[in-house]
């Protein structure tokens, strides 16, 4: 699996820091990696020389039955997502505490709130996982002066194309179409 970088929309931040007068960046990350999640936040706190908000976005939609997925696939998968989240946060903690204020923002799924449509499973699992652990900092940062937020948008249609960059599960060698469809 190669590995997932961010890729903000850099033209759509830009016009929407000038229309609203606000100083906002994205820095492009591979977030499986330790060492390059801390260099993106060191590049900021370099060049701006504080950091004010962190925005986890990242994440993988994922399509299919829960048992075509392999352990490797969910592993992928949770990788980016649960350990990605981790280390966006232990990269940016140490900057947030020193400064004495901050704000970590998540962006969470509907997913999260009851919902667990069929053929999304290993996408859900790896949300709620990533909702329990903002919940964790939630109540761990406060003492430091940093704030937390999981910001829920729901479904929308415009600006959002998860299924353009999908994956689907890889078949067995012996599995045949539709295997895995309940029988009528």
């Amino acid at each position: 699996m190669s590995r997932p970088a961010t890729r903000p929309r850099r033209p759509d931040l830009k016009h929407y820091g000038i229309d609203r007068r606000v100083d906002v960046h994205a820095v492009e990350l591979y977030i499986t990696s330790q060492d390059a999640v801390e260099a993106a936040v060191d590049r900021i706190v370099a060049k701006r020389g504080r950091l004010d908000v962190v925005v986890h976005n990242a994440g993988h939609m994922v399509l299919g039955a829960a048992e075509a997925f392999t352990a490797e696939q969910f592993a992928d998968l949770y990788d980016v997502d649960v350990p990605g989240t981790q280390r966006v946060k232990r990269a940016a903690l140490p900057n947030l505490r020193a400064q004495g204020q901050g704000l970590l923002v998540r962006t969470g799924s509907s997913s999260t709130c009851g919902s667990c449509p069929p053929i999304l499973a290993p996408y859900f699992t790896t949300k709620t996982a990533m909702d329990a652990l903002a919940v964790s900092y939630a109540a761990e940062v406060p003492p430091f002066g940093i704030g937390t937020a999981i910001v829920v948008t729901g479904a929308f249609t415009t600006g959002h194309q998860p299924l353009r960059r999908r994956r689907r599960p890889r078949r067995r060698r012996r599995e045949r179409r539709g295997s895995l469809r309940p029988a009528s």
